[in-house]
């Protein structure tokens, strides 16, 4: 794939302040992390190593990469188009309108910047919630787009909201043999099915199932509707509840819902500004604290909201804080903390994503995927209080100066590694360019 691909033998990241997630986040000024062969060797002060590419971390806070469990990379071509859309308006405009007029290169070109949106802002894990899968040539240049970027992903094979016919079985099964053919690589794959709330139980039944054959974990948004109003019951009469099944949004689903999700050790995806501006419905964090369930944040859709973790931590973080507890005053018995939306950010969104052996913290063995945040940036500095505080309540991704997925530096010194991102930027401005002529023609059209 090229040199900026390839992962430096050992490196040492020397006297950072670093912050682990696990078991809960900490602390640790003063302290070396030791990268070999893209894993981490060894976390402590003063670690004699020689021969290693050295990372000078003194004015740098160090912590896991982030983990985004549900993003929809494709529609970064359609940034801020939606901003002031209601569900309904976003599914109209986005789902429907748009996303028909997408080639397989335009799927390439949303997938390839928005991975690369991602490292910018320090985020090394994303979930591709890929809902634009029209035709066999969509998959393998969203596919293609992840691996190019450098970033690891969980590619999230959808059917498109309004296209009954591009559910296919057989293409799901293509898909997984052609570019999946092991479960093991940077770029994996998942089925992410309309599910229970918004199709038949016969047809979740006839995913799950497929889902099942093809050892594909499932990732799916929920909702009590019209559809299914106890959704996650549905799963659990039709023998599909399981634990290889991430849940998105879920605001509408009544606590005996949650606690089906529980027992069953499935897992939650929110994404809380966007639940908070097309009002989804109350805040989640909270509910899904009290029943124990894995919660991981994701930024969702770039047409309605920001990017970057630190606005979906923020987010997470102050509509928690207004989120009532089980006798409806304020939940004093659970409180959210600061240091709680770090590690769902964090180790909670690898453990969503059953990435835990791998990402989310800064355990011996772990894939190197790390960010080092300026210490000394004028919005940070001075970080002596409270390092996780600064982290969640005063950062943002200009102050990333460097990130590494598996060892390799895909940031450096504040600026992508990516050599061709001045093409991408280019193409992505194009399709933009296009999508609003064809709507402007749409309109004057419809007036005459």
């Amino acid at each position: 794939m090229g040199d900026h691909h390839r992962t430096p033998h050992r490196t040492l990241l020397r006297d950072g302040l670093v912050i682990d997630t696990d078991p809960q986040p900490a602390v640790r000024p003063h302290t070396d992390v030791l990268v070999e062969d893209g894993r981490i060797a060894a976390v402590g002060t003063r670690l004699p190593v020689h021969d290693a590419q050295m990372i000078d971390a003194r004015e740098m806070i160090v912590l896991p990469g982030f983990v985004d469990t549900h993003r929809h990379l494709w529609q970064t071509i359609l940034r801020s188009a939606a901003v002031d859309a209601s569900l309904d308006g976003y599914l109209s405009r986005i789902l429907d309108r748009h996303a028909r007029r997408l080639t397989p290169a335009d799927v390439h070109t949303g997938n390839l910047l928005g991975a690369l949106e991602c490292l910018d802002a320090g985020v090394t894990t994303v979930q591709d919630f890929s809902h634009i899968q029209y035709t066999p040539e969509h998959s393998a240049a969203a596919v293609l787009a992840l691996r190019t970027a450098g970033i690891r992903a969980v590619f999230g094979y959808g059917y498109p909201v309004f296209d009954e016919a591009a559910r296919q079985a057989d293409r799901v099964r293509r898909v997984r043999t052609e570019h999946f053919p092991s479960r093991d690589g940077l770029v994996t794959m998942a089925l992410a099915p309309l599910g229970p709330s918004f199709a038949p139980i016969g047809t979740a039944r006839e995913d799950w199932l497929l889902a099942r054959e093809l050892e594909l974990p499932i990732a799916v948004h929920v909702h009590a509707g019209p559809v299914a109003q106890r959704p996650i019951a549905a799963l659990q009469e039709a023998g599909l509840l399981g634990a290889d099944t991430l849940y998105v949004h879920g605001n509408s689903l009544a606590d005996p819902e949650l606690k089906l999700i529980a027992d069953s050790g499935g897992a939650m995806a929110i994404t809380p500004a966007i639940e908070a501006s097309m009002r989804f419905g109350p805040p989640m964090v909270g509910r899904l604290r009290r029943a124990g369930i894995t919660t991981g944040l994701g930024a969702d859709a770039v047409t309605s909201a920001p990017c970057d973790m630190f606005s979906q931590m923020r987010a997470a973080l102050m509509s928690g804080h207004f989120e009532d507890g089980p006798d409806g005053g304020p939940d004093e018995g659970l409180p959210l903390t600061v240091p709680d939306v770090l590690r769902m950010a964090t180790m909670g969104g690898a453990t969503a994503l059953g990435l835990d052996h791998a990402v989310g913290s800064l355990g011996i063995g772990k894939r190197a995927d790390l960010l080092l945040l300026r210490a000394d940036a004028v919005n940070l500095a001075p970080v002596v209080h409270d390092p996780i505080g600064a982290v969640v309540l005063a950062a943002h991704p200009g102050n990333i100066d460097t990130v590494l997925v598996e060892g390799r530096p895909v940031k450096r010194g504040g600026r992508l590694t990516h050599q061709g991102l001045g093409g991408v930027l280019t193409e992505a401005r194009q399709v933009a360019e296009r999508l609003r002529e064809a709507d402007a023609a749409a309109a004057a059209e419809a007036e005459e």
